[in-house]
């Protein structure tokens, strides 16, 4: 899509956290408007909605269609949204109870090309491990992602990292 209908859409989400939670229904059908701008076909209004049934409490609405923008195309169109897209989808798909179907969505993402997006990906990835009571491979996940950002230890907590998960001897 053009530039003049991301800057809108974000303008939208510029708005979501100020907007109190009663006002959700407006926040979605302002979502809708600038979606139904899109063809039919488009994954991107898909994608937008899924978000905005997501953001507002409402992962079991947004879960079918994260599903049918990837199905259409959404990681060709825009790489950068169809992660997010699986990111979100996989947080959907653990608060309806289903981690483990987010557990193999996400799980290729960690040997994606490395983006902004991977430390949610590592985040995501340990929620859903530890709503399969995989807590050391999730706590893994969370220390590996946290290291490079300490301002000392990163070997250290890499290293821990590591150790949470690999066989003893």
């Amino acid at each position: 899509m053009d530039q003049d209908w991301e800057d809108r859409v974000a303008a939208v989400w510029a708005t979501f956290d100020a907007r109190p939670e009663a006002d959700a229904d407006a926040f979605r059908a302002a979502v809708d408007a600038l979606a139904d701008e899109l063809p039919a076909h488009s994954p991107l209004g898909l994608f937008e909605r899924a978000c905005a049934w997501d953001s507002t409490g409402h992962s079991d609405r947004a879960v079918p269609l994260y599903r049918e923008a990837l199905a259409r195309g959404l990681g060709e169109v825009s790489p950068y949204k169809g992660r997010r897209a699986k990111i979100q989808l996989s947080s959907s798909l653990r608060n309806t109870g289903h981690p483990e179907e987010g557990v193999k969505l996400l799980s290729p993402e960690l040997l994606a090309p490395s983006d902004e997006l991977d430390d949610a990906v590592r985040a995501t990835l340990a929620l859903c491990l530890s709503s399969m009571g995989r807590d050391r491979e999730g706590l893994s996940l969370v220390l590996g992602a946290l290291a490079p950002h300490l301002p000392r230890y990163q070997r250290s907590m890499a290293a821990y990292a590591r150790a949470l998960v690999e066989p003893e001897d």
